[in-house]
């Protein structure tokens, strides 16, 4: 296990690929959708999740951790398309936005951390960032799980 500062670095050079892969899905989810407001809600998160992922890759240059190299960069391309496999496996939109509910409360317990954390090893910044994510992931996951409630309603009243 890392300690210290490559600690650091590897635990925001994690999160870089994990919500790097919510913001492929919700991409790719806003283009399958067969559900309207779902195609909507992923449009409607996609540009904030954008700039997450330019400050989370912004704040890993700081840490000196080069972006996309090695063994990392070769895991989160076979995790994307692990990912993109799975995805097409899961033609029903209900699925989907159960996927994307998972990866969403992922990212808010990775940003609850840096948003406590951050200040305890002074590491403002980085508190600054899980701050700002972790209040953005919450009513992202809060818009989801309405959706996805609607949608069993839907679903589960529908005549046979």
């Amino acid at each position: 296990m890392h300690e210290g500062r490559d600690f650091l670095r590897a635990q925001v050079s994690n999160c870089v690929m994990q919500h790097k892969t919510l913001l492929e899905s919700l991409e790719d989810h806003a283009k399958q959708a067969e559900d309207a407001a779902f195609r909507t809600l992923c449009e409607r998160y996609i540009p904030r999740m954008q700039q997450h992922q330019q400050t989370l890759n912004a704040y890993r240059t700081t840490l000196g951790e080069e972006g996309g190299q090695g063994l990392k960069g070769a895991l989160g391309f076979v995790l994307g398309k692990a990912k993109d496999v799975a995805d097409s496996l899961r033609t029903d939109d209900f699925l989907r936005v159960v996927e994307d509910i998972v990866m969403i409360r992922q990212a808010q317990d990775t940003f609850a951390t840096f948003a406590a954390a951050g200040d305890r090893i002074g590491e403002p910044r980085l508190s600054e960032i899980g701050r700002t994510c972790e209040t953005e992931h919450d009513q992202m996951q809060r818009d989801f799980n309405g959706l996805v409630q609607e949608m069993f309603v839907r679903q589960a009243t529908k005549s046979a």
